[in-house]
């Protein structure tokens, strides 16, 4: 800090130089990935789901993310981190500019100041993602081009320990804007309020033979495999179609991603069978992903953003600009 001080007094033309060599230091320290922590790592920040006064019935879920292309909806994902978002990776369509609406529970929200859009930067596909028959290893990370701030609008959610312990039966919820029918007969149609639906766990092998019943493949290759879960919602026309959207459980008071919704059962009567991208068997990944993300430089912090205008300060022999310490503090 000494050899800081004396840099800055050491005379006008000094500070301009001293600003590029500081960011250049700050490039070199990329930052600590959060996934879902606070701010000094010690305790888990999970998102809670929560009622709004004008909204009884139905949770706002503040991980809940819409991802986009050209402000149209295509999936869901859900937020883990402040530059990262889980989503299934059969949304992803070749290279396209994609972008993530967080904070609202409407695809159409009219100017709530909550509500953040932001580009996405990179992808990053599971390396074992395969659907052309079927779908294995459905999983993408979302590098966000600029980190959230937490608010009560905006949380994320926690990831599971390696092989959680998910027990058949167990309660849990399944959130999207996926395509619903009003009535039997109807056609599908876009869901333009985020809907919820709390669902069941069910036994892989059990769900796996539902499936393997209008497949002509043979019993011996599992459909549904140790890296998936199956739901099931007994409720009429449980249609949900809303893949990257996420299944959550609440354990001991905290709320964890358990899943992201891959595919499911032809949506015709009840029971509707749901399959997720299983998340615990790919924490391990995304934790390295993320890491190697902030090491790299693939998520830079929102301070940089202020470089350019940093650069056309006045410069004076006075005491240095009170911004300057913002650098160190990024």
């Amino acid at each position: 800090m000494a050899t800081s001080l004396r840099l800055l007094d050491a005379g006008p033309g000094s500070l301009r130089r001293w600003i590029p060599t500081c960011f250049a230091a700050l490039l070199l320290l990329p930052p600590r990935p959060n996934l879902g922590y606070n701010g000094d790592h010690a305790e888990p920040v999970c998102g809670a789901p929560w009622w709004a006064d004008s909204l009884e019935e139905r949770h706002h879920w503040p991980w809940e993310v819409s991802l986009q292309i050209e402000n149209e909806h295509v999936c869901g994902g859900a937020l883990i981190d402040q530059s990262w978002v889980v989503s299934a990776a059969h949304c992803i369509q070749g290279n396209k500019e994609y972008s993530v609406m967080l904070g609202s529970s409407t695809l159409q929200p009219s100017g709530s100041p909550w509500v953040l859009k932001i580009p996405v930067g990179d992808i990053i596909m599971h390396p074992k993602y395969w659907g052309q028959n079927f779908i294995r290893s459905d999983i993408a990370l979302l590098c966000l081009e600029t980190p959230v701030t937490f608010n009560k609008y905006i949380q994320p959610i926690c990831l599971p320990e390696h092989n959680f312990n998910l027990k058949v039966g167990m309660k849990c919820w399944v959130t999207g804007w996926g395509q619903a029918k009003q009535h039997p007969s109807a056609k599908l149609t876009r869901s333009l309020e985020l809907w919820e639906a709390e669902v069941s766990i069910v036994d892989n092998k059990n769900c796996d033979r539902v499936f393997h019943k209008k497949t002509f493949y043979p019993q011996v290759i599992p459909l549904i495999r140790k890296n998936m879960i199956c739901t099931t919602n007994h409720r009429e026309n449980p249609c949900y179609g809303d893949p990257g959207g996420p299944l959550t459980c609440e354990v001991h008071g905290r709320w964890i991603l358990a899943g992201i919704f891959s595919w499911e059962k032809a949506c015709t009567k009840a029971p509707n069978l749901s399959v997720y991208t299983r998340i615990d068997k790919y924490t391990g990944w995304i934790k390295e992903q993320v890491s190697r993300g902030a090491r790299s430089g693939r998520c830079r912090t929102s301070c940089l953003l202020f470089l350019p205008w940093l650069l056309q300060l006045p410069v004076s022999p006075g005491p240095p600009h009170p911004f300057l310490f913002l650098l160190c503090l990024c």
